[in-house]
């Protein structure tokens, strides 16, 4: 990919006997968003470890900015750890001057930015406020806040949206988006698969430290078999005969709907048409392209651990 930020090229990491990372190939394009996909225990932290420099691929390749990760490329980069950490006795605003000089900011510069972003991010009020007195999704955003005060040309956060309530998580993602559109590219490690389908321009799904998936959207989705939704007071199971299913699931326990799966290239219309040709009334007839969690359950079979849609 030639406009890459961030490349992998066969990255395995091992902890002794231990294999976390096998193998993974992916790169990030400049101005993008990239969701690094999977339930705890996929491999993202070790990877993303691996890109800051943290711990050193056991093989492969990283290559950040076309260098080496390292102190040649430290202030290039913004990153919120999983693990959260602030001084619990200093101001909102004292925190993220202090983080801003730590990567290279001026004094002045720093504290232009501190207030800039405080107040994007709603918090020019509690600006004065010691960390220790702010709820935790105002933490949250100030954490944030210090991991691009320094205007990185990449942000990688681990799991960002973890224990915030609904409005702070749509705050965030709006937050993602003003740096995407500014230019920064994002990576981001999440097992909720609701915010990386609406924030995301492409997704690396990995599943037991390899990856199973790399692309957009709509590659996703075409790289699974394509089903429809059916509800009826009927028996369905006549369209496993129809040309084109592959296969039919009766509903399972807490749902209503028949899954009809198509062989790729199947039209769903031959499944509406065999319907009536059998006199069945349907009460639904779903033909939705198929969830980023769908396609992940899909994809990783019994390994999807704490994934939520």
């Amino acid at each position: 990919m030639g406009d890459a930020v961030l490349e992998l090229s066969g990255v395995t990491k091992r902890y002794g006997d231990f294999l976390a990372v096998d193998r993974v190939t992916f790169a990030a394009p400049k101005g993008k968003i990239l969701g690094l996909l999977g339930p705890n225990g996929a491999g993202k932290t070790s990877t993303l470890r691996m890109i800051l420099g943290i711990s050193p691929p056991s093989e492969g390749k990283v290559a950040v900015f076309g260098r080496q990760p390292g102190r040649s490329v430290q202030r290039r980069i913004g990153y919120l750890p999983e693990e959260r950490g602030l001084y619990r006795r200093m101001t909102a605003r004292d925190t993220v001057v202090y983080f801003a000089k730590l990567k290279g900011l001026w004094s002045a510069k720093a504290h232009q930015r501190a207030d800039e972003l405080l107040d994007e991010l709603g918090l020019g009020h509690v600006k004065d406020r010691r960390i220790e007195a702010l709820s935790k999704g105002m933490a949250q955003k100030v954490q944030l806040i210090t991991a691009i005060a320094h205007e990185p040309e990449l942000v990688i956060l681990d799991e960002p949206f973890s224990g915030l309530d609904p409005i702070n998580q749509n705050e965030l993602e709006a937050a993602i988006r003003r740096l995407a559109n500014a230019g920064t590219t994002v990576l981001f490690s999440t097992h909720t698969m609701s915010h990386a389908e609406r924030l995301c321009d492409r997704f690396v799904i990995l599943v037991k430290g390899r990856k199973a998936f790399d692309g957009t959207l709509g590659e996703a989705r075409a790289a699974i078999p394509r089903t429809v939704k059916l509800e009826s007071p009927s028996d369905l199971g006549f369209l496993s005969a129809v040309k084109g299913v592959t296969k039919v699931n009766p509903p399972v326990e807490g749902s209503t709907h028949w899954d009809v799966i198509l062989a790729p290239g199947a039209d769903p219309q031959t499944v509406l048409a065999a319907c009536f040709e059998q006199g069945v009334k349907l009460t639904l007839f779903d033909t939705s392209p198929p969830s980023l969690h769908e396609v992940f359950v899909t994809l990783a079979g019994s390994d999807v651990g704490d994934v939520e849609p």
